[in-house]
């Protein structure tokens, strides 16, 4: 994958892992959360869906070459929020605030900033003053 492709993917990743963990502040709390514990509400398919979009995101970063470890890592945090998400209620909550796409995000970057700092500062760059919003 060219650097430009590499780009493209890791601020897919940014936007995905926002949308479904902290793109809805709650009014007067300052507290985020994202479309991830609301889908989470619909009963079945919700955790299902939520997953789909969390193993997505773990199936993009897996294109970086993350080491062994660190997917492990990012799917141990998307298995105990499905497991935790299927109580209801209390699942949703655990969602809300858990948020393993953010977790995943962040090993993302971290893995990046030492194997690739140049490609993260460029993607940093453009995606703050992009989205800095979200």
């Amino acid at each position: 994958m060219d650097a430009a492709k590499r780009l493209a993917t890791l601020n897919r990743i940014r936007k995905l892992s926002r949308l479904m963990d902290t793109s809805i502040r709650i009014p007067l709390t300052g507290f985020r959360i994202g479309i991830d514990p609301i889908i989470g509400l619909v009963p079945g398919a919700g955790d299902l869906i939520s997953t789909a979009f969390s193993a997505y995101i773990i199936f993009l970063a897996a294109r970086f070459g993350i080491s062994r470890q660190d997917l492990t890592k990012m799917i141990f945090n998307v298995g105990l929020e499905a497991v935790v998400g299927t109580v209801p209620f209390v699942g949703d909550l655990f969602d809300a605030f858990y948020k393993s796409n953010i977790r995943n995000l962040a090993i993302l970057e971290q893995h990046l900033t030492v194997v690739e700092p140049e490609l993260k500062e460029v993607s940093d760059e453009l995606y703050s003053g992009k989205f800095s919003q979200v």
